[in-house]
């Protein structure tokens, strides 16, 4: 069985209109989506943004069960500008897959691999985010996957961390990330989303233009994913 995790909804639902036979299950717990592709049996775990409530939802999750491999997937940030809204990361530094054995799989999408970076908050500063790709070599940003790649190792469940770039120095967040989302509650706020934005009318079409892209971003992520665990 293939184990595919997303931080939220959000980030899954186009993968999972693709997800033929899908099923709700609950163990220990937590609620799962089971599935299949080309034959396949996949399960699916959002683990909520941020470590806490990533460490406590897959460990459950991983418990009495056994993965052939599981894929870190969602949505990333940019550090620099030499990542685009829509591209592809594989993240060299946490997959622990045997890539030059799945290059079948792999040849036929537009994916960058270089090295990731999991931090406890999001920056909407383009000074911050130039700043720590010159730091750390990373060349996109998350919030979960070192912590997923920790649970992974110590399971030695095999671990492919598949990232889409939402945001970038130039294309940022159309409001502060804590008003886009709470990290504390685990959603978004609409009062004071809606708060921020009737304060700052002149921030609406940044967010129209900002769903857009999380939308084809969304869609970019789910053809990939398909692609691979067909090609796996």
């Amino acid at each position: 069985m293939i184990a595919i995790t997303f931080a939220l909804p959000a980030e899954s639902s186009a993968f999972l209109s693709q997800l033929p036979n899908k099923s709700r299950a609950g163990r220990n717990g937590i609620q799962t989506i089971r599935g299949e592709i080309n034959h396949r049996p996949i399960e699916v775990l959002h683990t909520g943004v941020g470590e806490r409530v990533c460490r406590q939802r897959l460990e459950k999750f991983i418990e009495d069960q056994e993965f052939d491999l599981l894929i870190s997937s969602g949505f990333a940030g940019a550090l620099n500008d030499e990542l685009q809204v829509g591209d592809l990361l594989l993240a060299r530094n946490f997959s622990t897959i045997e890539l030059s054995a799945r290059q079948e799989a792999l040849s036929n999408l537009p994916i960058r691999v270089a090295d990731l970076l999991t931090a406890p908050a999001m920056s909407d500063s383009s000074d911050e985010r130039n700043k720590i790709a010159r730091t750390t070599g990373a060349v996109a940003v998350d919030m979960e996957t070192e912590f997923i790649a920790r649970v992974c190792a110590a399971r030695g469940i095999p671990l492919l961390s598949l990232r889409v770039i939402t945001d970038t120095p130039r294309e940022s967040f159309p409001a502060p990330p804590k008003v886009l989302f709470d990290i504390e509650q685990q959603r978004t706020r609409v009062t004071a989303l809606a708060r921020f934005f009737l304060s700052h009318p002149n921030r609406v079409p940044r967010l129209v233009q900002f769903a857009r892209r999380i939308a084809n971003a969304r869609k970019t992520l789910a053809n990939a994913l398909v692609e691979i665990v067909s090609e796996l």
